[in-house]
């Protein structure tokens, strides 16, 4: 039960930090991708429902939480090491994140798809959240990590 409570913690708390940076970026640089975060009118569910910001921001931090169960998953069942953990979270977060950024093309509010500031900030964004996941989901005294390098 406290390895649930940590994972969900760490992955409450990267996915508040992803959302904050975006928001902090958007703000400063004009560039949607906060908006681009969560944006869902392209689902044809959501689409048609007005949704306020906290919601989308909680359909966010349910994505981010997930996806913090699902990294844990995989580093117990493959038995990874402490810095495999870490590429695998930055690794995997990055690839979703070109992944999805293709998704602005089918809303008016989010960035072009050829807004190259927009990409890279988006990319960075989620490179550091990937980053901050795994080195709190590492940190986790629930998990021990297959020691294949020196101490870190």
């Amino acid at each position: 039960m406290k390895q649930t409570t940590y994972t969900f913690l760490a992955g409450t708390i990267a996915g508040v930090s992803l959302g904050l940076l975006l928001k902090v970026a958007q703000q400063i640089t004009g560039y949607k991708v906060y908006t681009l975060l969560l944006n869902i009118d392209y689902i044809p569910v959501f689409g048609s429902f007005y949704i306020t910001e906290f919601w989308e921001f909680a359909l966010h931090l349910i994505v981010a939480v997930l996806l913090a169960f699902l990294l844990m998953e995989i580093a117990i069942r493959r038995q990874v090491s402490a810095r495999a953990f870490i590429v695998l979270c930055t690794g995997l977060n990055t690839t979703i994140a070109i992944c999805y950024y293709p998704l602005t093309n089918l809303s008016e509010k989010t960035p072009p798809l050829t807004s190259l500031p927009a990409f890279v900030i988006w990319i960075g964004a989620h490179v550091l959240y990937g980053l901050l996941l795994g080195f709190m989901l590492r940190k986790s005294p629930f998990f021990y990590f297959k020691e294949t390098e020196k101490s870190d």
